[in-house]
């Protein structure tokens, strides 16, 4: 499982970074990848943002992304809008919650 928990473009471009190394290196058959993210780090996941086709490449490739809804509910009480979030990625209610619950299954959690 790999944390996304800020907005900074370059820990996007890492963290999708090392999910395609990730495919490379194991058989994409016997690796389970799986991005969470929480906080500023949904940002990731709108439908404007700059990595939107590496994401969905990478889904495309079975990583899942998971989007924190308790963040997206708290942008929306903030701005008075709901943040646009691409539908391929999959609504958990709490991020951290989510890794929580794969470390406890065993993901390991990498925090690139």
């Amino acid at each position: 499982v790999l944390q996304l928990s800020d907005n900074d473009p370059k820990r996007q471009a890492l963290v999708i970074s090392v999910a395609y190394n990730l495919l490379k290196f194991y058989d994409p058959d016997k690796v389970a990848i799986e991005v969470v993210a929480f906080g500023p780090g949904i940002d990731l996941l709108r439908t404007d943002n700059a990595n939107r086709k590496l994401v969905e490449s990478l889904i495309a490739q079975g990583v899942r992304f998971d989007v924190c809804l308790n963040t997206v509910d708290t942008v929306e009480r903030d701005t008075g809008k709901r943040p646009e979030i691409i539908p391929a990625a999959t609504p958990v209610q709490v991020g951290v919650g989510q890794i929580l619950l794969l470390t406890e299954n065993g993901y390991t959690l990498v925090r690139p």
